[in-house]
């Protein structure tokens, strides 16, 4: 799965503030047709027991074609569930605890909010970060956003450890993402706005490499 990981530019999620309960399954498909190969259930405010069900949907089609499934928050539930991989926030208590909990052979996430909390999560063993948001964004509303200016520092202090710029990225504000040195990006509610979402998902991931 690291080896696999290595190789991701676009990270997709399937937020369900922006997906209806009946196109999980089409919209996981459609990120994997337009390349996406890590792709996170997002699921806040979601009974356990329907955010079980998604999961397992997506965790199913994610390894019959090759790509990487992960879990948003409950550890435990990835555990259960065989999840390839879980992501926690800040909040989310000690990437050591979460270990203990899902086990050596699951990928560990962890969302960063600044330069310090990247270096941390490096130290902590994240197998990859979340940073950002870079703008303003409708996915974590009230949150500040970090703007552009750290990128190169913690993509350099974040070594060989994948990084994921987040945060309000669409067409417009991509290219100065990719400009500040972005590798690789996670986008959210504009992508899966979009009508062909594996096309715009194929387009974006162009960009990234020619970038």
């Amino acid at each position: 799965m690291k080896k696999l990981l290595s190789t991701c530019r676009l990270y997709g999620i399937v937020d369900m503030g922006y997906t209806e309960p009946d196109q999980v399954e089409a919209r996981t498909h459609a990120l994997i047709d337009g390349g996406v190969r890590i792709i996170q259930l997002r699921a806040k405010g979601v009974e356990l027991p329907q955010v079980k069900a998604w999961a397992i949907v997506m965790q199913t089609i994610c390894r019959e074609r090759g790509a990487i499934f992960v879990l948003n928050d409950y550890p435990e539930m990835a555990a259960e569930i065989g999840a390839d991989a879980v992501h926690v926030g800040q909040d989310g208590g000690s990437l050591a605890e979460v270990r203990k909990v899902v086990g050596s052979g699951v990928l560990v996430g962890r969302s960063t909010h600044s330069l310090e909390q990247a270096i941390q999560a490096r130290q902590e063993g994240a197998d990859y970060i979340g940073f950002g948001p870079l703008y303003p964004t409708g996915t974590k509303p009230g949150r500040p956003s970090i703007g552009l200016g750290d990128i190169a520092a913690a993509q350099e202090a974040a070594g060989d450890m994948p990084l994921f710029c987040i945060g309000g990225i669409n067409e417009t504000t991509l290219p100065a993402v990719l400009q500040a040195g972005a590798r690789r990006v996670v986008i959210v509610s504009w992508l899966l706005q979009q009508k062909d979402i594996a096309g715009t998902a194929q387009s974006v991931i162009r960009q990234i490499e020619q970038a």
